[in-house]
């Protein structure tokens, strides 16, 4: 991995092919056999990556292209003792109510894995750059299971715990398969933050076995769901469990709230924790030029975080952007870090050995 600063990457999903979206949709209809559908993934991994590297960027995702969605086309349909309910609503503008939900009808288990090890062996072999691999974390991995009085699970913290040993066999093998770069995403506390829930308790019991052995990240946002935030946008009332996360970097979303609080990242950095802050926004149609995503970077490195501790991100996956967007939108960040580097040489250029601080 290169050891510039200012490194850029992505938070993981990327944007899927019109081509791609009607697939997937003909595989759910039963349209295609299991040689078609494994081609047509492939050629979803290798158009994300390929979009990645043409913009430049350094460290890359397969762009969950595997996973058709983020809860019931993928993740859960790994797991035993559970059974998809109905959506409550069919009609309308969406929203989760429009989404499954899922009875529990005993504990669950994960008998072959969630699928992740297998996304990263294969796309290991699709690029030489850094590669990072995702996956939700405990809490989020719980949102879609009916809990309570009678239920299973009483309550979503127990279901949470039930997530983490599913998730740290998944880790284990990650890192067992080579795997060094690994982002959880667990939105859930800044989406509810007043869960009674330890968040980093759950978090750092999944995450265990990489300690050590990976780097890893914390991915929280205030949601995506068809482009649309979830919660209050403020990180201050959860930075305390923020910090208590057991990463290396924690990845947070700045573009999208106008660069609100972001004297919270020296904070993070001054705790030990490294940063990738979001400087373009992928809930908005609007493409950034290089000079708003370079005066983004200038407004973060102001705040006094060594550029070494910060990697640029959007703010969240693109999943829910459209292609035509998500890859203008990629090159826009490279070319502003690119365009902050510049000048950061220049001046370096300029500036009296002397007077250089040691």
């Amino acid at each position: 991995m290169s050891h510039e600063p200012l490194l850029t990457s992505v938070v993981g999903s990327h944007a899927h092919p019109g081509w791609f979206a009607a697939g997937i949709a003909a595989a759910e209809r039963g349209e295609f056999g299991p040689a078609d559908l494994a081609e047509m993934l492939d050629d979803g991994v290798d158009v994300a990556i390929r979009d990645q590297e043409a913009a430049g960027i350094d460290i890359v995702s397969d762009g969950e292209m595997r996973r058709a969605g983020f809860f019931t086309a993928e993740f859960y349909r790994h797991l035993t003792g559970m059974r998809a309910l109905p959506p409550d609503r069919l009609l309308g503008a969406g929203a989760h109510d429009a989404l499954h939900r899922f009875a529990v009808d005993e504990p669950i288990a994960a008998p072959n894995g969630l699928g992740v090890v297998g996304e990263y062996v294969a796309a290991r072999s699709r690029t030489t750059r850094p590669l990072k691999v995702t996956l939700p974390g405990p809490y989020t991995l719980s949102g879609r299971l009916v809990t309570g009085p009678g239920e299973v699970y009483p309550t979503r913290v127990a279901a949470a715990e039930a997530f983490v040993e599913i998730l740290g066999a998944e880790i284990r093998g990650l890192v067992d398969a080579g795997a060094d770069i690994i982002q959880v995403d667990e939105p859930s506390p800044a989406i509810h933050p007043d869960a009674p829930a330890d968040f980093a308790a759950l978090f750092n019991a999944a995450v265990e076995p990489a300690l050590g052995r990976a780097r890893l990240g914390a991915h929280l946002c205030f949601g995506n769901f068809l482009g649309r935030p979830l919660a209050p946008r403020t990180y201050r009332p959860i930075l305390a469990p923020m910090l208590r996360f057991d990463v290396d970097e924690l990845v947070l979303e700045f573009a999208n709230r106008e660069l609100a609080e972001i004297g919270i990242l020296r904070e993070i950095v001054d705790a030990g924790r490294d940063v990738a802050a979001g400087v373009v926004d992928v809930k908005s149609s609007y493409v950034e030029t290089a000079a708003d995503v370079a005066a983004r970077i200038d407004a973060i490195l102001g705040t006094g975080i060594p550029p070494q501790r910060l990697t640029l991100v959007p703010d969240c996956g693109f999943s829910q952007t459209a292609r035509h967007l998500a890859v203008p939108k990629l090159h826009a960040l490279v070319d502003g870090r690119d365009l902050v580097r510049g000048r950061r040489s220049a001046e370096r250029a300029a500036t009296p050995e002397e007077a250089i601080p040691r």
